[in-house]
């Protein structure tokens, strides 16, 4: 095991719960959606932002909603030091096109966090550290111009308990590396544990592309993990609602969850992916991702789109150079994908 290095997993679960959710909606019917109402309102913490859009409503008339995914990278959520972001991503459901997206946003993202401008420029992952999920939900509005309707925060420790709860998860790794003791080649499927699993999505520094390979394996696995509890079994298991509950902080409330499930099935029919591409410099004796205005203004314009929302320019919190590149523009484009089933998630 790399005791030196800095651990990072996949803490993504409550988009698990989401697209579960969503998958099950009918089957699972309103019943059981009551009985399991206690579970689900005991992850509820309000943000304390002052919402932009009226949520509740946007989902009672099926419109396009907007969840920032966030995962801290020490301890449960009720440890005393509450640590930093480790992934971010900003998903859009869409029920009018039918369609999903992710957004992944790198966590050494040079930024100036709201109520905290004398430390800038800063890394986006500071934001929750000195701000929680309110500052957090500024900067990330401010930086993209978007509205974000809702978030959801995951403790480090939940990604290997609900894949337990599964009996794994099948993967096929995008590279043949070692990791933590465990050995992963590139292009074989692969049945992953708990343990296995966060090994395969915590390696980072001897990916070529570093930060933005880790995302892409950590979108694989969580898309393993959709697939696998979106089943109806799975679903009806209080011994994996109640571990998906014990391991997020959201927002979003039971009401909003069942109208979710009832009505945005569809927008899994398509998922399409990508993440904001910086390049690397050195800022305040830290190494940061910066970005070019014209590829924050890509990712602007993506995610409003797939809110069904007109383009405005992009936001001002984020750092960013005057000229673009042309070549990281075109690999941020080339990044995007597109995940297509016939029966939604």
């Amino acid at each position: 095991m790399q005791h030196a290095k800095r651990k990072h997993t996949l803490r993504n679960i409550i988009l698990i719960v989401l697209l579960a959710l969503i998958v099950g909606g009918v089957a699972y019917g309103m019943e059981r959606y009551r009985s399991v109402k206690s579970t689900v309102n005991s992850s509820f913490k309000a943000s304390g932002v002052t919402k932009q859009r009226d949520v509740s409503k946007q989902i009672k008339e099926k419109k396009p909603v907007s969840i920032l995914l966030l995962g801290t990278d020490t301890g449960a959520l009720s440890r005393t030091y509450k640590g930093r972001t480790d992934s971010m991503m900003v998903v859009t459901l869409n029920p009018i096109k039918n369609k999903t997206t992710v957004t992944s946003i790198p966590r050494d993202t040079a930024v100036t966090i709201p109520g905290f401008e004398g430390r800038a420029p800063s890394k986006i992952n500071a934001a929750y550290a000195w701000g929680s999920s309110k500052t957090t939900i500024k900067t990330v509005q401010e930086m993209l111009n978007i509205p974000i309707d809702f978030y959801a925060l995951i403790n480090m420790g939940g990604m290997k308990k609900v894949i337990n709860e599964v009996d794994g998860v099948d993967v096929v790794p995008t590279l043949s590396f070692k990791y933590e003791g465990y050995t992963f080649k590139k292009g074989v499927k692969t049945h992953m544990d708990g343990a296995k699993a966060l090994a395969y999505s915590r390696m980072r520094y001897d990916d070529p592309n570093n930060d933005y390979g880790r995302q892409t394996r950590q979108r694989s696995v969580l898309m393993a993990l959709v697939k696998k509890s979106g089943s109806i079994s799975t679903l009806l298991n209080q011994s994996f609602l109640n571990s998906l509950s014990s391991q997020v902080q959201t927002d979003l409330s039971f009401d909003n969850l069942t109208g979710l499930a009832k009505n945005y099935r569809s927008a899994g029919k398509t998922v399409k992916e990508t993440h904001l591409q910086g390049h690397g410099k050195e800022l305040n004796d830290q190494d940061m991702e910066v970005m070019h205005k014209q590829e924050l203004q890509r990712v602007t314009n993506y995610i409003r789109s797939g809110l069904g929302i007109s383009h405005e320019a992009t936001g001002s919190a984020a750092v960013f150079t005057s000229t673009s590149d042309s070549s990281e523009s075109s690999t941020s484009k080339e990044s995007e994908s597109t995940l297509v089933t016939g029966n939604g998630y």
